[in-house]
């Protein structure tokens, strides 16, 4: 093996070469703290070497490789690949599929992607934009949307190519959002397809957008302590 050491700036660098690991690289970052990064053919494997467990696959694809924020959580079968940006204090949770591969996706700050949930788009079509402060609950199908500030997105639901969610709304549990729909500001949303039960009030947008977002932070440091 051919081993590799030098430092730049605060972070600390080893690099080693093996036969089929292309490279093992050691370094510190206020995301993910003392890690290794194991890369064969392009897929990175993360290992954190205080807990000795294999954390994300993250996967360059076609040139492409994910970005990441600061204070990031990634749980450790959480996937994301290609063409992928991802904002600070946000955090993707047991078994997240993030695929960047056909088209880009964009995820904002203080975002929680929760376990179970796939992110994708569609080729020569669609792309995925999440804003700051959304949550993405359990189970759910993210498909080639915009999805603005401020918007909490129930367990198992369904979001289809080119539908736009605006600020300040609530997509219940189960719903489809058909595609090419647009859902306006303030309001909840249920049923398959998805329609307008009721407004949010001042409460619920506080209490259940907001501090969802601003929880899942919070739990997310658990899982970095």
């Amino acid at each position: 093996a051919i081993g590799i050491s030098f430092a730049i700036s605060s972070n600390f660098i080893s690099i080693l070469v093996f036969h089929k690991i292309l490279f093992a690289t050691n370094f510190i970052t206020s995301g993910f703290g003392v890690l290794s990064a194991y890369i064969l053919y392009d897929i990175f494997f993360i290992f954190d070497k205080n807990t000795n467990k294999i954390m994300v696959l993250i996967k360059k694809l076609e040139g492409k490789s994910p970005k990441f924020g600061k204070n990031i959580f990634l749980a450790e079968n959480a996937t994301i690949i290609g063409d992928v940006i991802i904002g600070d204090n946000s955090s993707i949770w047991y078994n997240a599929i993030i695929r960047g591969d056909v088209s880009m996706i964009r995820i904002g700050k203080n975002v929680n992607i929760q376990d179970g949930a796939i992110l994708h788009a569609t080729y020569n079509k669609s792309s995925t934009k999440i804003e700051d402060n959304v949550s993405v609950g359990h189970n759910c199908l993210i498909h080639g949307c915009h999805i603005k500030k401020d918007v909490l997105i129930g367990m198992g639901a369904i979001i289809m190519d080119g539908a736009t969610i605006e600020s300040q709304s609530i997509i219940a549990a189960g719903s489809v959002v058909l595609a090419n729909s647009h859902l306006e500001s303030g309001n909840i949303y249920a049923g398959t397809p998805a329609v307008k039960v009721k407004k949010l009030t001042e409460i619920q947008k506080k209490e259940l957008i907001k501090d969802t977002a601003k929880n899942y932070i919070l739990y997310a440091s658990w899982f970095k302590a």
